[in-house]
């Protein structure tokens, strides 16, 4: 503890600080963003060597190799394709400077060291991370009974669906109705903009 008070004494950790909306595109991030297609930044925290730009529809991750050097490897984690999970926040004990903010997206382990003073704005991040894995979990799960349904459902006709006309034609149109229903469901259950989450939960 007494070695990252004196790194902090010397400027020397890598606390983030959260940016202001008006100064989102003076960061890295704001190059990475899809903004032709909607995309839009919501949260953003910055550190000596990371940044951490929340979007409406992704988590871009500028990874700095160490504070020192301007060299950063680009993440990009759409929620679509990587759920949030196990959001928690360790706030900050009274000699602490910094709280932590953490949470699985995808495979991925994020682990965000922000100042003490920004407690009242990561509390809107946590809010907003909550409420988008819940809605990743029950989209989830809709999907999954879509499957089981079909499953369901191809049991049932497997012995007397076909007749003694034109089975290929008969099957076709099973295969057919079967991926539009399929397709129908993934586009019902996948979420991919939560523009209106990040708009009730973040204030800044």
């Amino acid at each position: 503890m007494f070695k990252k008070l004196a790194s902090d004494a010397l400027g020397l950790s890598d606390i983030g600080k959260i940016i202001k909306k008006e100064d989102f595109d003076k960061t890295q991030s704001d190059d990475f963003v899809l903004t032709e297609d909607g995309e839009k930044i919501h949260f953003l925290i910055k550190s000596k060597s990371d940044e951490y730009c929340f979007t409406n529809r992704a988590l871009i991750h500028l990874d700095g190799e160490k504070a020192s050097s301007s060299k950063r490897n680009i993440y990009r984690f759409d929620y679509y394709q990587h759920p949030i999970q196990n959001v928690s926040v360790e706030t900050a004990g009274t000699i602490d400077l910094d709280l932590e903010i953490k949470f699985l997206i995808g495979n991925k382990s994020m682990s965000i060291d922000i100042a003490k003073d920004e407690g009242e704005a990561i509390a809107d991040l946590y809010k907003s991370l909550v409420a988008i894995s819940h809605i990743q979990e029950d989209n989830r799960l809709h999907s999954e009974f879509a499957k089981d349904s079909l499953g369901t459902a191809r049991e049932l006709i497997h012995d007397n669906r076909f007749h003694d006309g034109d089975i290929s034609k008969e099957f076709s149109e099973v295969m057919n109705h079967a991926y539009d229903w399929l397709s129908q469901k993934h586009k019902e259950n996948t979420r991919k903009d939560f523009k209106e989450i990040f708009e009730k939960y973040i204030h800044n």
